[in-house]
């Protein structure tokens, strides 16, 4: 039987552009991109330059501290570009596909009948490696170290976020594959589900503990997931891993290739008809939503918006985001600003009366509505913060850099998507997922 957690802090953000359960699979783009700075922590080196030839699961860089991990290209064809940025620092590698897809072969085995080194050596080889996360630190894994469990959340808790059931099911034999390489690893793997949205599509998985959430986002962020769970200690390490991600890790042994097919949802009120698409990771931007814009005046985000990347057309797709968004750019004067009665506006508080309505879906833009401010304390942020953590404290300890102070406060246990609504409700408007990251690096940094 399954445990049972009920969040009660947190906050639902209801937007409009949900996508519906439509599937359209989308032609080729004309190039794909697997970028570098998709993933913290890394330095690139590579192994490949503009010309060469290469296949789906061909090497494309490696990381230079942690040379076993490999970065591959998505399709088969050619490396078109190395878009550098400034100090040479490597942007993107972009490769032009052939519209064969040739794929390059690794070992084709069940998981059962293999040991953990040859189950990581083969993740390792074929670039899926990176889609493997850490905690503490929310980076990639280090394939040397033995975690004490593996965390899978089956869904996402985030405005307009993907329905990972719908988009694994037609893969939950591949699902299921994964999960046993998986198990090789570690001595516990854990799957999280919300107890109000998800069906029993992923409670006949096997070799799975069961928990059941039930409340507001974060409810789906991994970090809330663990913390609830069983927190992380100084010393300890957990890994996680998207669903759609684990199924990839079993098509991997199931047929021995690297797919990087991924059914990602486009959403957003600037959407026209917003539905899942079936692309290859790193696709352009601009092949996924050519047409499907009503306006020309909005923000591109890779993921949601909460945690998501601002793009433009003309960029590649995140590596980990199976979301697009499209919202209206905040940027033009509003008649009477704060002083209209906000009917469609948001507020945790009442302070529109948009409160009259709380299951209205909103059209929310990219205005902060406010500058910088002191950054005081007001209490916001500990209403949708619902780890076992002190969130003000533990920020106010990252600007003054107190390492001994972050570790007591719990900041082997965040990752910045933790405080993702914190950010939302802050009256200061400072990027408190930008200070999040700082400090997690300067842990980084001090430890190594």
């Amino acid at each position: 039987m399954s445990k049972v957690i009920k969040i009660k802090k947190g906050l639902d953000i209801r937007l409009k552009g949900k996508a519906e359960k439509q599937l359209v699979e989308l032609d080729m783009s004309a190039s794909y991109a697997v970028k570098p700075t998709d993933f913290e922590g890394l330095t690139p080196k590579l192994l490949v330059k503009a010309g060469h030839e290469v296949k789906a699961g061909t090497p494309l860089f490696f990381d230079k501290y942690r040379p076993e991990i490999l970065f591959t290209s998505p399709v088969s064809g050619k490396v078109l570009e190395v878009n550098r940025g400034e100090r040479r620092k490597i942007l993107e590698i972009i490769v032009e596909p052939d519209g064969k897809q040739e794929y390059e072969s690794f070992k084709k085995a069940n998981p059962n009948d293999l040991q953990a080194e040859e189950i990581k050596e083969n993740i390792l080889k074929s670039g899926l490696w990176p889609a493997i996360m850490q905690r503490p630190y929310a980076i990639i894994a280090n394939p040397k170290d033995t975690p004490k469990a593996i965390y899978i959340s089956g869904f996402d808790s985030a405005p307009l976020a993907p329905d990972y059931e719908f988009i694994l099911k037609d893969s939950f034999n591949d699902f299921q594959t994964g999960v046993d390489a998986l198990n090789k690893l570690t001595q516990k793997v854990n799957l999280s589900l919300h107890k109000e949205r998800n069906t029993d599509f992923f409670k006949t998985t096997k070799g799975v503990d069961i928990y059941e959430f039930s409340g507001p986002h974060p409810s789906g962020s991994i970090g809330v997931q663990i913390n609830h769970i069983d927190p992380l200690n100084k010393g300890e390490i957990v890994w996680y891993v998207n669903p759609a991600d684990v199924a990839k890790i079993g098509k991997l042994f199931n047929e021995g290739v690297y797919d990087a097919t991924k059914i990602i949802a486009l959403t957003g009120s600037e959407v026209k008809e917003p539905k899942y698409y079936k692309i290859l990771n790193g696709a352009e931007i601009a092949s996924i939503i050519d047409s499907k814009i009503s306006s020309n005046n909005v923000r591109y985000i890779s993921g949601n918006v909460l945690t998501g990347e601002k793009i433009v057309k003309s960029s590649f797709i995140g590596y980990y985001h199976y979301q697009i968004t499209v919202i209206p750019e905040g940027n033009e004067p509003e008649f009477m600003g704060w002083a209209t009665p906000g009917f469609g506006k948001f507020s945790m508080t009442r302070t529109f009366f948009s409160w009259l309505n709380p299951n209205k879906e909103l059209v929310l833009d990219t205005n902060l509505h406010g500058g910088l401010r002191p950054f005081v304390v007001t209490g916001e942020l500990e209403k949708v913060f619902p780890m076992d953590i002190l969130p003000m404290q533990l920020l106010k300890a990252i600007i003054v850099e107190d390492i001994d102070l972050m570790e007591q406060l719990g900041i082997y246990e965040v990752a910045e998507e933790d405080f993702a609504l914190c950010e939302v409700v802050n009256t200061s408007k400072i990027e408190i997922q930008q200070l999040v990251r700082k400090g997690i690096n300067l842990m980084i940094k001090e430890f190594s």
